[in-house]
């Protein structure tokens, strides 16, 4: 959860600006559009991490896990729709903001994972064992 808080705390510093500087270039739809894009997946971020925990807690679980995924998947791809459809948000607007949502997903990511193999590394492995 501690990477999660990272990524949201980032995503507010780069996104706010990034919308406050299209909207030099178009006043209401494409900032608007960074701004929902980088909402939808930082919600879909939240729902894939409840959905690993929920598979790494019980094995029961799985099915409505798998169905809560799709269930997922296909509300953001309806939400996405309907608003583009209804031209509340540029399309591009969207894109750039599930871009920069992703792109930080990626970079906490592998620093999270290079500070894990150094501590493993300082430790020789032996962390947690006797």
């Amino acid at each position: 959860m501690e990477l999660i808080r990272k990524i949201y705390k980032k995503a507010v510093i780069i996104l706010i600006p990034l919308a406050a500087l299209s909207s030099l270039v178009e006043p209401k739809k494409l900032p608007a559009g960074i701004i929902v894009g980088g909402i939808l997946a930082l919600l879909n971020i939240k729902g894939l991490a409840w959905g690993v925990e929920g598979l790494i807690g019980s094995e029961r679980a799985t099915g409505k896990i798998l169905f809560l995924s799709q269930f997922r998947l296909v509300m953001l791809f309806l939400v996405i729709t309907v608003l583009v459809y209804l031209k509340v948000v540029n399309v591009f607007g969207v894109l750039a903001g599930l871009t920069v949502v992703f792109a930080l997903v990626l970079i906490e990511g592998y620093r999270h994972s290079r500070r894990e193999q150094i501590r493993e590394d300082c430790t020789g492995g032996q962390e947690g064992r006797p």
